[in-house]
């Protein structure tokens, strides 16, 4: 079996519309940076000492594992926003986590939601947390829309 621990990630966004909730959601990948990638879906955990590094330009068709939120919606005028939240520990030989959280609504209530999220699941750890990073995409469906925020890992 192969083991891979991530050593660095980033934060993603992005949001679009397309011509059904599908197409509306691969474009807010590629608006993300993440568009042309094989996103692996994962649970929610930060290894220790992964380090924080702007945007990579990722390999075309690489298997990249990611943490994400996403929303879509098809109702016009409809705020969506998705959101992701890291908690950091106090203790770096200690996993952080990360949470995701979509809803209906403005960006500041679902960024909120997802920052208390984090701090809640580090409490059930029982870790105490040095900090809460978060980000969020919000968007206004006009016709079909999504939004897309993610916690990228790599290598």
């Amino acid at each position: 079996m192969i083991y891979t621990v991530p050593t660095q990630y980033y934060f993603a966004r992005g949001c679009a519309e397309g011509f059904t909730e599908l197409n509306a959601f691969d474009a807010a990948l590629l608006n993300a940076g993440v568009g042309n990638t094989n996103l692996v879906r994962m649970s929610s955990i930060l290894p220790p000492h992964c380090e924080e590094v702007p945007p990579v330009k990722l390999p075309q068709g690489s298997l990249v594992p990611v943490a994400y939120s996403a929303i879509s919606s098809s109702e016009a005028g409809a705020v969506i926003t998705a959101a992701v939240a890291v908690a950091y520990p106090e203790d770096e030989d200690h996993c952080g986590l990360i949470m995701e959280y979509h809803d209906f609504g403005p960006k500041d209530v679902v960024e909120e939601k997802v920052r208390r999220m984090a701090l809640e699941g580090m409490e059930f750890r029982g870790r105490k947390v040095k900090d809460v990073r978060s980000t969020a995409a919000e968007h206004t469906v006009r016709e079909t829309g999504a939004a897309f925020a993610a916690v990228v890992l790599w290598n």
